[in-house]
């Protein structure tokens, strides 16, 4: 075999493993994407599962207030017709 072949069968052979090297790191790296993608999802399910909660909280609170508005228009009109 000529020298120029031998040199190119060995820059082939080398960048074949590279290559291959490379590849096996990137199926690692995309599989802890893949575990941080998950808990991530959960992290999300679990703030929509909070502020699920909280909306229905804060409606509870502004229900509440605007019965106590009621109550007091009530004790108001209430005072007005005992004072005529």
């Amino acid at each position: 075999m000529d020298t120029i072949q031998i040199l190119l069968l060995i820059v082939l052979v080398l960048s074949t493993i590279f290559l291959a090297i490379i590849g096996i790191q990137l199926v690692f790296v995309l599989r802890e994407l893949r575990g941080i993608l998950k808990t991530v999802r959960k992290v999300t399910q679990g703030f929509e599962t909070v502020s699920t909660g909280l909306e229905q909280g804060l409606g509870e609170v502004g229900g509440f207030i605007n019965g106590i508005k009621t109550v007091m228009k009530i004790v108001d009109l209430s005072n007005r017709s005992k004072n005529e």
